[in-house]
């Protein structure tokens, strides 16, 4: 890998205009391709397959008609006043028209739904009263009727008892006038008794109307009770809320067809009257790059002109960020037509793009520049620090790609598209820092350069190397001390509530903002997240029962805890499924508004094998975090075991893979504490802008868990290479972490420091969503980057010592030899350098390098690589020798003491040549074959000037 990036790092600075034009090409094409296939946005969370969604497409099937996007609009007076009639009339007009605009499918007038429901109020008590009357003249007629039916059997008695008399009078039979006579009288009693009968039936019938009207009558009046906290008019009259519904669902609505409904109501609301939208209509896409994120840029670039000295320099690592960030984000808003973007979704795209881009391209343009100042030739340099550093971006890269790809395996999509399009514009980055890099590189030559330190090409610097490891006490009170500090600021992500923000997370001055709370206070908290609930019956109702059924389902809905009013929605055609807007006491992102659910879905089945089902903003935010935390086992395993296995080809070790994941998993903890605090609990709140604290986005958590890995891994490797470099090549384990933390921190701090920045830049977004993923990932890089790898992890490291690099002898054999920092291309690309090596103070022993790696000089191999040096009382180590050793020239040994010096190397390494230069005192030049090395043996300092083959230790004097 690192002879391929060599080679292409060559090829693009000769090629230059050529890499350079070929970006510009591509830059416009996908920026082509975003302007033909980008399609819209969406800002509404969603997961399909959760009872959310299965009970939102249920009711889409079975309420076509009110399947479509909504949203409210509060109108208000301005002098909170009541309304005046002609406001109400105004706004019902405008209305109508609105419910005209295309896209817009009706519009409800909130005067004429409370006058509504106060109608049905009165028609219900009027309809009482009306069975009360009509009850009282049936009864009025039944007291009639009893007394008639009264007379009638008196008179049938008298009849019978005439007629019993004058038969017996008459000896049995009676006269033919006589028998016609009562026959008559019976006939009329019997008529009489037949129309008795009729205005019996007639009664009862009414009787039974009545009561069935009664009835009915009594199952709306508990259904209007049921209803009564809800209104669409405030009590005192001075606020409105009115609903627009939209011809197609919430996620479909395009933002225009939203502005022009704003537009339209803005222009033509009443004089007196001022009106604010909801979230649903008002929420903008957020801005892709605003103030703040200005801001968060220009610390980036005085970060990089502090470390890098020049506005030319400090500008190519910018340069190259913001080309990668429109490719990356441009190609992939490009397949926004044909899959569903959340809208943070390129926002993250831009966070990482920006971050990443520079510091990809930091890490290259730094390590060509201290070649350049070292005398390497201007290709050649570019060359290897695109085949060194580029080979370790490409592999820091790598897990970066690893943990944001894998997020598709949490099975969400939204998630999943972000973490594909964040791993876009990494990997962009990532190509972009090996080739356009190296083009710009080669374009501004050595201007790259300061003009000051163009004077001193080729001059050898000292580089005063670390020559005691850390105190063991410092070790162990740094590792305390981090533990005690992390494990306190962690505290509060023991209380952490997941959820997805509402209008309250808006900014006070906003519109969305101020229709919630207006909502809040003039209707109540609940009515801003209402639930919906299907009832799904067993069989099909007739059109008698489905009222029956409402009351019944809607009593026991409205018997739970926390409910202020249950309304119907409506039946199904079919009358199989019932809908009920239920109104909660608390907001959607209250604790109890989720119990609430929770305690719905616990009731069904109901009596009667009716199934219940729950949607709404707080049902959705349970089911996101449950679908979150179901996957997430699975996505750490997946991120971590794939890092594990990158950082242990890297490392050949498995103690420090382990340590790198243990602390990150603190650097986490204290991440999710610092959330917890500032946007839960709402402390420093005016500083980020909280003003309303609130549950922390659902998805939070897994974003950063995956963006943080891989950025801990970077970190990880490029401060811990550099300590397995000079473990390697003969330090102390001890020593070797000092070391490689010296020669990593300056680049890493700049680093962390730019990420800081480009991440905090967006900290101050209008979007509650953007705002606390940017504080995240700033917040997170801050605590991992200077707390845990440059305190933890050294500490650590000092403390395990050598078993920090202990593997498995069966496992170092089948690994294979990853080479992330390009040694063996340094091998095979010799160039001209100097070196410093700086002895130890105190008499103190040192077998290690003076600050690169420790190697045989001779053919391909850097000088600057060489100089050894060592105590009189030491052994030259055996890797030392065997480095020594796989080339054919003399080992040279400068020294006060010839002789133990002599004895040492032949001892380590028999039959090797040794070449003893006595050193006296003051400064000499010895020269050794081609070399000529400049010793001042009162400093214990030596210069190896630019060789041509053999092999130099460099020995302190006595």
């Amino acid at each position: 890998m690192a002879e391929l990036l060599y080679r292409l790092g060559r090829f693009s600075a000769r090629r230059a205009w050529a890499v350079l034009i070929s970006w510009i090409v591509i830059l416009g094409i996908s920026v082509g391709a975003f302007l033909a296939f980008g399609g819209t946005l969406s800002s509404a969370v969603t997961i399909p397959g959760t009872p959310t969604a299965k009970v939102t497409d249920q009711l889409e099937e079975s309420f076509p008609s009110a399947s479509g996007g909504t949203g409210a609009m509060v109108f208000h007076t301005k002098d909170g006043d009541a309304f005046t009639d002609s406001q109400k009339t105004a706004i019902g007009e405008l209305l109508d028209e609105t419910a005209d605009l295309k896209g817009v499918d009706t519009t409800v007038n909130p005067f004429e739904t409370q006058e509504t429901i106060a109608d049905q109020a009165k028609q219900i008590s009027d309809g009482k009263t009306q069975i009360d009357d009509g009850r009282t003249q049936l009864t009025d007629g039944q007291t009639q009727l009893d007394a008639g039916q009264q007379q009638l059997t008196d008179a049938q008695t008298q009849l019978s008892a005439a007629l019993a008399q004058a038969q017996q009078a008459a000896g049995g039979t009676l006269p033919a006038a006589a028998q016609a006579q009562f026959d008559a009288q019976q006939t009329a009693i019997t008529q009489q008794q037949t129309a008795l009968d009729a205005q019996q039936a007639t009664i009862t019938e009414n009787l039974a109307k009545l009561d069935e009207q009664s009835t009915k009558l009594e199952l709306s009046s508990q259904l209007l009770d049921l209803s009564s906290g809800i209104r669409t008019v405030s009590t005192d009259d001075t606020t409105a809320v009115a609903n627009v519904v939209f011809d197609k669902r919430q996620q479909e609505v395009t933002p225009e067809t939203k502005q022009s409904v704003i537009d339209q109501v803005k222009e033509d609301v009443p004089s007196g009257v001022e009106v604010e939208f909801s979230n649903e209509l008002a929420q903008s896409l957020p801005q892709l790059f605003g103030v703040g994120e200005a801001i968060g840029l220009i610390i980036a670039a005085i970060t990089l002109l502090v470390m890098l000295g020049t506005v030319i320099a400090a500008s190519l690592p910018l340069v190259s960020a913001i080309v990668g960030v429109g490719v990356g984000v441009t190609a992939s808003l490009s397949l926004s037509g044909v899959v569903d973007m959340l809208s943070i979704t390129p926002v993250l795209g831009v966070m990482l793009g920006l971050a990443v881009g520079i510091d990809y391209s930091l890490f290259i343009l730094n390590r060509h520049r201290k070649q350049l100042l070292a005398g390497v030739e201007l290709h050649e340099s570019i060359g290897l620090a695109n085949g060194t550093s580029g080979n370790a971006v490409v592999f820091a890269g790598s897990t970066v790609l690893v943990a944001l790809l894998a997020l598709n395996v949490t099975g969400i999509p939204f998630l999943g598209l972000m973490g594909t399009v964040g791993a876009i514009c990494v990997a962009v980055a990532i190509l972009l820092a090996v080739t356009l890099t190296p083009a710009l590189l080669s374009l501004l030559g050595l201007r790259i350069l300061s003009r000051k330190a163009r004077g001193t090409i080729g001059t050898p610097r000292p580089d005063a190397v670390p020559t005691k490891p850390m105190g063991s006490l410092r070790a162990v009170g740094t590792l305390v001390a981090g533990l005690v500090v992390l494990g306190v600021v962690a505290i509060p992500a023991l209380d952490m509530r997941l959820g997805l923000p509402d209008g309250s997370s808006e900014a006070v001055d906003s519109t969305q903002y101020q229709s919630y709370t207006l909502i809040e206070d003039k209707f109540g908290a609940g009515v801003n997240g209402p639930l919906l609930v299907v009832a799904t019956l067993p069989d099909a109702a007739t059109d008698e029962e489905v009222l029956e059924e409402q009351v019944r389902i809607g009593q026991e809905i409205a018997d739970q805890d926390d409910v202020k009013a249950v309304a119907p929605v409506g039946a199904s055609d079919d009358n199989s499924v019932l809908a009920f807007q239920v109104i909660p006491k608390e907001g959607p992102n209250a604790v109890s508004t989720e119990q609430l659910v929770r305690d719905l879905r616990d009731l069904s089945p109901l009596s009667g094998d009716v199934e219940l089902g729950v949607a709404g903003s707080a049902s959705g935010n349970i089911d996101v975090s449950k679908q979150l935390s179901d996957a997430l086992p699975l996505y750490l395993a997946l991120v971590v075991g794939l890092s594990l296995i990158i950082m242990i080809l890297v490392f050949r070790s498995i103690l420090v893979p382990l340590t790198a994941t243990l602390g990150f998993m603190l650097s986490l903890a204290a991440t999710f504490g610092g959330i917890t605090a500032i946007f839960q609990w709402g402390w420093l709140g005016p500083v980020f802008g909280v003003h309303d604290p609130g549950p922390i986005l659902s998805f939070l958590p897994t974003i950063l868990i995956g963006i943080l890995f891989g950025l801990a891994m970077d970190y990880q490797l490029f401060l811990v290479s550099g300590m397995r470099e000079a473990f390697a090549h003969g330090a102390p384990a001890r020593l070797a972490v000092q070391r490689g933390l010296h020669a990593g921190r300056t680049v890493v701090v700049a680093a962390a420091i730019i990420m800081i920045s480009v991440f905090g830049g967006f900290i101050f977004s209008h979007s509650a969503m953007i705002r606390s993923i940017g504080f995240g990932l700033a917040f997170g890089v801050l605590v991992d980057a200077f707390v845990v790898r440059m305190l933890l992890i050294p500490a650590v490291m000092h403390l395990l010592g050598k078993s920090a690099w202990w593997i498995p002898k069966w496992l170092d054999r089948i690994l294979p030899n990853v080479d992330v920092e390009g040694a063996a291309l340094k091998r095979s690309h010799p160039h001209d350098t100097g070196s410093v090596a700086t002895a130890p103070s105190n008499g103190e022993p040192r077998n290690a390098v003076d600050g690169a790696e420790t190697a045989a000089l001779g053919a391909g191999v850097t000088a600057g690589t060489a100089a050894h040096v060592a105590a009189p009382s030491s052994e030259l180590t055996r890797r030392e020798a065997a480095a020594a050793a796989e080339r054919t020239h003399p080992a040279h040994v400068l020294t006060t003491d010839p002789d133990p010096a002599d004895r040492q190397v032949s001892r380590v390494e028999p039959g090797l040549d040794v070449i003893v230069h006595p050193a006296t005192a003051g400064v000499q030049r010895v020269a050794v074959g081609a070399y000529v090395i400049a010793v001042d043996a009162d400093n214990g300092t030596a210069v190896v000037e630019p060789p041509v083959g053999g092999v130099v230790v460099v020995r302190a004097p006595r």
